[in-house]
């Protein structure tokens, strides 16, 4: 009893200091029969659908189908426990098969758990720096460019066990991958072939079939689950009756082991961590897109609202927990997420029950999954994978959205495919970051008034001015529209070069300026001491107090002088007829 109360005691502490406030503790509170039943129904469906995900992800993953299971179970038991959502299912999820197989090729498994272990301290430090929200504003078409490419990359990895193809190495890179298949498009086996088309019809047509014939108790079992075990007998049928030894099977490939494995806690050394740095990065950041996405999905159906820093902390302890227990990354899975809530779960309990009937069945019924057929786990693979690329919205977005839009998703789709997923990210946020600044830097006007000014809808104008102020001779007016910051100020040159004539008095309206950064500071300081070089006095017009306030802690004040900083327009060109006619009698 110690530990529990220890443990809880130090949760309540936790929600104290931070923003974590798991749904599992509140949801306890008020907790009834009814609601238990129903979370009780839902996570053993839930345990049924996520068995043949967790097999399929881990052995697509590079890694052996326990190790899949072992995720489903670790993980998706310690994302409800601290999870930020009611319903939130967590596990494998096919969008880490790619970057997982590349670590696994690059740094071995050992390097996959530190990575992993890293990637769990990282979203929890996003959630304790309550950083949650923000990672909601990753540019659209970066998670529909990356998932898009992730679905095309799933599926290329696939073709060889779907088809039966004999390749002694198939190569990593995509280009080559398909460059192999084609050149050993002979080598099809016809009956694995058969199989995993087979399990892909299956899958697809599977809910018509349960209504087709009235198999309305089976309506509820996942179509990848109907596949396996039709497709497991038939190839076990296939062998004893008619000979056929060619469709090989998990157990051909994998010794299965069915013991839940110690915990335990790898080497880390200075350099390795250094090494997994960005890996360990990536993970993070598609774990907390993922997970958040998931969410807010399950909100919308359910009308509740998530906490994103929590559901961030939950699952960096899910993906701390997993590689110990020799598991691999995971988030919160959308499907399993959906299927929880379609059969009636509303608490975190549900995940819960979901873990326990994969453990379960870890212990009792994992030898059997020796017979399954690769083929049809490639089959139940390239469904998924068919139910990640979103083609539609990604057609949608490319033929509907702006060109800078179209180039982010097109470069992250590419990229992920070409190179891989760590690059994309990077790259793509680069890239949109570059592209948003370019359009803060376009929502700033900066344009030359020529003649009079037009008062009718000006803030900065006195009471009982006239409709129109006219231009004095001598004096040119620019006014600038939107914030004052990086762009604005080679714009307000190109204005300059185009209209000015070397006047005596420079007028510039900041009246729709809501503030000015350092970058804005110091073009504005380079112009007003290049007009005071040509012999021009520049004078500022509607400046509000907080930009004001920040010219004067910068000097302007001096530079210009404080008569020549002016609230508005009317005062403006009172000062600079007073200039004017100064400079007039001066040359006289």
């Amino acid at each position: 009893m110690v530990l529990p109360c220890f443990f809880l005691t130090f949760v309540a502490d936790m929600e104290k200091t931070i923003d974590f406030k798991p749904k599992f503790f509140s949801a306890i509170k008020h907790y009834d029969k009814k609601t238990f039943m129903a979370d009780l129904m839902a996570g053993v469906i839930v345990g049924i659908v996520a068995l043949p995900l967790a097999i399929a992800f881990g052995i697509a993953s590079g890694v052996s189908p326990e190790k899949g299971i072992i995720t489903a179970i670790v993980a998706g038991m310690f994302i409800s426990l601290f999870g930020g959502s009611k319903v939130q299912i967590g596990g494998p999820t096919g969008a880490f098969i790619v970057i997982v197989y590349g670590i696994i090729e690059q740094y071995g498994m050992q390097g996959l758990t530190v990575a992993t272990l890293m990637a769990g301290v990282f979203l929890i430090l996003l959630g304790v720096l309550r950083l949650g929200t923000i990672i909601k504003y990753i540019p659209y078409p970066i998670v529909v460019g990356f998932t898009s490419g992730i679905a095309v990359t799933i599926f290329t990895t696939q073709v060889k066990d779907l088809l039966g193809l004999t390749i002694a190495s198939v190569p990593s890179d995509f280009v080559e991958k398909w460059v192999a298949y084609i050149y050993n498009i002979g080598t099809i086996d016809p009956w694995s072939a058969v199989v995993g088309i087979a399990s892909v019809a299956l899958i697809a047509l599977w809910p018509m079939l349960a209504r087709m014939f009235h198999l309305s108790p089976l309506k509820a079992l996942p179509g990848s689950l109907v596949a396996i075990i039709a497709m497991t007998i038939a190839a076990l049928l296939l062998k004893q009756f008619a000979g056929v030894t060619t469709i090989e099977t998990i157990g051909d490939r994998f010794s299965i082991n069915s013991t839940l494995p110690g915990a335990v806690v790898p080497e880390l050394t200075w350099e390795t961590i250094k090494g997994l740095v960005g890996p360990a990065v990536t993970i993070a950041i598609l774990g907390a897109i993922e997970s958040l996405l998931s969410a807010t999905v399950a909100d919308g159906v359910i009308g509740d609202h998530h906490n994103s820093n929590t559901e961030l902390i939950g699952q960096g302890i899910a993906n701390i927990a997993s590689p110990i227990f020799g598991g691999i990354p995971a988030t919160g899975a959308i499907a399993r997420t959906m299927t929880n809530i379609n059969n009636g779960g509303r608490t975190p309990v549900a995940g819960i029950v979901h873990a326990v009937v994969l453990t379960l069945i870890f212990l009792f019924l994992m030898p059997l999954a020796q017979y399954i057929p690769m083929a049809c786990l490639a089959g139940v693979l390239v469904v998924v994978a068919y139910g990640m690329s979103g083609w539609r919205s990604f057609l949608a977005m490319a033929r509907h959205n702006p060109k800078s839009d179209v180039t982010v998703l097109l470069l992250t789709f590419f990229l992920t495919i070409v190179f891989d997923l760590t690059i994309a990210i990077e790259f793509g946020l680069v890239l949109a970051c570059l592209l948003f600044m370019r359009r803060m830097a376009e929502t700033t006007d900066v344009h030359a008034v020529l003649n009079e000014i037009d008062l009718n809808a000006d803030a900065d104008m006195q009471a009982g001015s006239l409709e129109h102020l006219s231009i004095p001779d001598g004096v040119e007016v620019y006014e600038i529209n939107g914030p004052y910051f990086f762009g604005a100020g080679s714009r307000f040159e190109d204005i300059m070069a185009r209209y000015g004539s070397h006047p005596k008095v420079r007028i510039i309206r900041m009246r729709k300026v809501p503030f000015i950064d350092s970058t804005g500071l110091h073009n504005l300081e380079n112009m007003c001491r290049m007009s005071q070089q040509e012999g021009v006095t520049v004078v500022l017009s509607g400046v509000n107090e907080k930009v004001d306030g920040v010219l004067r802690r910068n000097g302007f004040e001096q530079l210009l002088g404080d008569r020549n900083i002016c609230s508005h327009i009317d005062q403006a060109l009172q000062r600079a007829g007073e200039i004017v006619t100064e400079k007039t009698m001066a040359t006289e």
